[in-house]
């Protein structure tokens, strides 16, 4: 009686589970079998009320997915344990079952759609991937760890990215991964081999086209005039870096990185998101005894890109603020802002506060150190600086949108500068910097990571990072690289989440064809 009172809910759990163990640290692949386990859960429900067990056990494969995947969001509360520690739990729990909703709801849907035949593992990948991609749109939208990035990104799967997006590639993975369960259902045995055949056919396409893209580009290229970057890291962890005391500490730990000497000084200095604890007007005001510091810091000729807190009038006496990447151009004995771009999408909770007074009177608006929201930018547009190829910035978690920053003139590489100090030595930073690599694949550029605290590294146009160039977490020092060279342009940026859409496309066909079919019958057992 035991067993089979909590059985159901047990296995989903560990199905959810057992999928989010595909993702980084872990890179366990197999475990993204655990859907499987889910679409049987969701095939097997009883009682009286069965759309409410579907949506149960969908929420439950997504706790245990999405708990496994942020876990990591505690960490910012334990930043100053005294005063906010209380909240970690509240928000891990939060987190994950609050995400776990898309999921209990493409768990009654599923249920609702109830398709007969093996065609329902068709209609389990497409009522899961378009939750995922609710996921990544509803409200602000949060697209962490979507399934299609379980697989490493450089890795041959992972280049499918570059032809129907992580989206795509997430109902891919879900179809692969959902049809062994077909051996335990009653469905057709020519039907489950055909199923097995076709998935069968699947995976090896997904492997050998992707490392025939792999070997099509075994080397990282780079064009004749490519710059040499600097990557600083200077390893300052977040609770120190917002202390007043520290500032002058702070600067001087980026000030001689950028100025250790190379071979070849680089011709782009970067340094990550809110790398000093102050806003930019203030320290490069006249007066300010950081103004030539920072002009001294770089060689004349040189670009220093520099993740800041910027501020401007907003002409009713307050100040509106932005998370930006300042351009700076050193010019002889002067140090020109050569641009700007405001970060376009906004942390709720981090960088603004949905819930505005009561924030800050429950005083977690103290976590942002800034006396105020943040102000949105415009849509991303590549920034133009003279002595430097067009770069699209992308601030943070602006990397975990796929085509984020893909409309407009192409420019030869993204950057992506993120404080993920924020969550010190757990999984978060090396799942951000999988997400992250995943735009490269997509767009066909090469990205660079820049962050305070590790992971930074340089990545080429399949994803893959440089050789020797990386930081991990908790290293202190810099990457000083060419500039890798961009790629054709892929498939996905040119059509975005086209084919995504044929896929859902398909799955609608596939319930339609199976809604059609006769139910199984005892003459059917053997055939």
């Amino acid at each position: 009686m035991a067993r089979s009172r909590w059985y159901a809910p047990v296995t989903a759990l560990l199905g959810g589970l057992a999928a989010g163990l595909a993702h980084p640290p872990f890179g366990l692949a197999f475990g993204l079998l655990g859907f499987s386990l889910v679409l049987l859960r969701l095939e097997t429900v009883q009682g009286p009320k069965p759309l409410r067990q579907a949506f149960l056990m969908g929420w439950l494969a997504g706790l245990g997915y999405f708990g496994l995947s942020t876990w990591w969001i505690g960490e910012p509360f334990l930043v100053d344990a005294a005063i906010y520690g209380w909240m970690a739990p509240f928000a891990v729990v939060l987190m994950g079952g609050g995400l776990a909703l898309f999921w209990g709801l493409a768990g009654l849907a599923y249920r609702a759609l109830r398709p007969r035949s093996a065609w329902k593992v068709l209609v389990f990948a497409g009522v899961f991937a378009a939750a995922e991609w609710l996921r990544g749109h509803i409200l602000t939208g949060f697209p962490w760890n979507l399934v299609g990035e379980a697989w490493r990104a450089g890795s041959a799967p992972s280049q499918a990215a570059a032809v129907v997006g992580v989206y795509g590639l997430t109902w891919i993975t879900l179809a692969l991964a959902a049809t062994p369960a077909t051996l335990m259902l009653s469905v057709r045995r020519s039907a489950q081999a055909a199923m097995l055949v076709a998935a069968g056919i699947g995976l090896t396409i997904l492997y050998a086209g992707g490392a025939g893209r792999l070997a099509a580009a075994a080397r990282t290229t780079y064009a004749a005039d490519a710059p040499v970057i600097r990557v600083v890291q200077a390893n300052i962890d977040q609770k120190d870096k917002w202390k007043p005391e520290n500032l002058d500490l702070v600067f001087s730990a980026y000030e001689d990185l950028t100025r250790r000497p190379a071979a070849r000084p680089p011709d782009v200095v970067i340094w990550p998101e809110g790398a000093l604890p102050a806003v930019i007007d203030d320290l490069i005001a006249d007066g300010s005894p950081y103004a030539p510091r920072l002009r001294d810091a770089v060689r004349p000729g040189q670009i220093l890109l520099m993740g800041a807190n910027r501020a401007e009038p907003d002409g009713r006496g307050a100040y509106r603020y932005f998370n930006t990447l300042v351009a700076f151009r050193r010019e002889d004995a002067a140090l020109r802002v050569a641009g700007y771009y405001d970060k376009f999408r906004l942390v709720p909770f981090g960088e603004f506060m949905p819930l505005g007074d009561l924030a800050g009177r429950l005083g977690i608006r103290a976590l942002v150190h800034m006396p105020d929201d943040f102000t949105a930018g415009p849509p991303p547009r590549p920034l133009v600086v003279e002595g430097m190829p067009a770069v699209q910035p992308l601030i943070c978690y602006e990397a975990l949108f796929p085509g984020l920053g893909a409309g407009g003139e192409r420019p030869a590489w993204i950057l992506n500068v993120s404080n993920d100090a924020w969550f010190g030595r757990t999984s978060g930073p090396w799942q951000h910097l999988n997400i992250a690599s995943y735009r490269a694949i997509e767009q066909g550029l090469p990205i660079v990571r820049s962050t305070p605290t590790g992971v930074s590294a340089v990545i080429d146009p399949q994803g893959r990072i440089v050789a020797g160039k990386m930081l991990g977490l908790g290293q202190f020092g810099v990457i000083d690289a060419r500039l890798p060279a961009p790629g054709p342009r892929t498939i996905y940026s040119r059509v975005g989440d086209a084919a995504f859409a044929g896929l859902l496309a398909l799955s609608a066909g596939a319930w339609l064809a199976g809604r059609r079919r006769r139910p199984r019958t005892l003459a059917d057992q053997g055939t």
